[in-house]
């Protein structure tokens, strides 16, 4: 009882320290890239969503190097999820978001296909070193894609921040390295709490890690929204997924390449129940961003309730999964 309390105090320090570290990191580096000239789009997708998946980054590195492949690979796809059903969902019902005619032609289809190359890659069992390393060339060229198709603002975006560069880049510094020890202080507490408890990580993955460290995407949204910043909002989410498809997995399964009898096991149950929940979160997304005559593409607050609904169902399903 007393090292389920000890791995309980450490899940929760972890995950606010590593909030607190993502939002710390996030900040900085938005503000440093608004003055570089980075459209709000091009800020929400590769500063802001890609820097609040540090955490999973971190968190599936480490997992993965440790041998836990069920916390390794439910973070990531656990996060894909959250972002969309629920992190997606409750910022749609605070305030619906306006959809961009980049995020709808463009950078929506290619996550689509992303998910979709991903669940065939895993229908193998496993992540090898090379499919790790081809997700990592793929993520890399469709961020050259996207910076070079995003057109940029002729004046300087982030004009109205006075804080030193010096400074902003040592928030940049000290949030990267307290996303990282915060996210091993969080893969051994949830690692010993399914232990100790007897969860398979892969749920303890899928849901209390994965909620956890998409903490971030939630804070980034509604701040974008309380800004007005509807793209900076619906950028975040896809470019987080997008990281998380194909950065998180592929630098965990570059680290430790995901094979073996327990690998393939823990890949077989996200092919049965998760992957469908990540694709079917995906094609929920693309649907309720299509424009319809000359209507403004939008998230409405209904459509944020069927998000929350959906994730309301895919986590019953998960316990039932446990309990049985």
């Amino acid at each position: 009882m007393q090292m389920i309390l000890r791995y309980i105090i450490g899940l929760v320090v972890g995950l606010a320290l590593l909030v607190w570290s993502a939002g710390l990191f996030v900040g900085s580096a938005a503000a440093l890239s608004r003055r570089c000239g980075m459209s709000p789009l091009l800020v929400g997708m590769f500063v802001i969503g890609f820097g609040t998946s540090l955490p999973e980054m971190a968190v599936s590195a480490i997992s993965a190097f440790r041998g836990n492949p069920g916390i390794a690979l439910g973070n990531a796809y656990g996060s894909n999820i959250a972002n969309i059903l629920l992190i997606l969902g409750l910022t749609a019902v605070l305030a619906p978001i306006a959809v961009a005619d980049g995020a709808r032609k463009r950078d929506l289809p290619v996550l689509c296909v992303v998910t979709a190359a991903a669940w065939l890659l895993a229908l193998d069992g496993s992540v090898s070193r090379l499919e790790s390393i081809l997700m990592l060339v793929a993520f890399t060229g469709i961020c050259a894609w996207n910076a070079a198709h995003e057109q940029l603002p002729q004046e300087d975006a982030g004009g109205a921040d006075t804080h030193p560069v010096w400074r902003l880049a040592a928030g940049i510094l000290v949030g990267l390295a307290l996303v990282l020890a915060s996210s091993m202080l969080l893969v051994w507490a949830a690692t010993g709490l399914a232990t100790a408890l007897g969860v398979p990580d892969l749920i303890i993955g899928l849901t209390i890690v994965a909620v956890g460290t998409s903490l971030p995407e939630l804070a980034s949204s509604i701040a974008a929204i309380s800004k007005n910043e509807h793209d900076m909002a619906l950028g975040n989410i896809i470019g987080s997924n997008l990281f998380n498809t194909l950065a998180v997995v592929g630098i965990a399964g570059a680290v430790s390449p995901i094979t073996g009898e327990s690998a393939s096991s823990v890949v077989h149950t996200l092919l049965v129940r998760d992957f469908p929940a990540v694709g079917l979160a995906t094609l929920a997304l693309f649907l309720f961003c299509l424009r319809f005559g000359g209507r403004q593409a939008k998230i409405d607050r209904w459509k944020g309730v069927v998000f929350l609904a959906m994730y309301a169902c895919y986590v019953a399903i998960l316990a039932k999964g446990a309990l049985a």
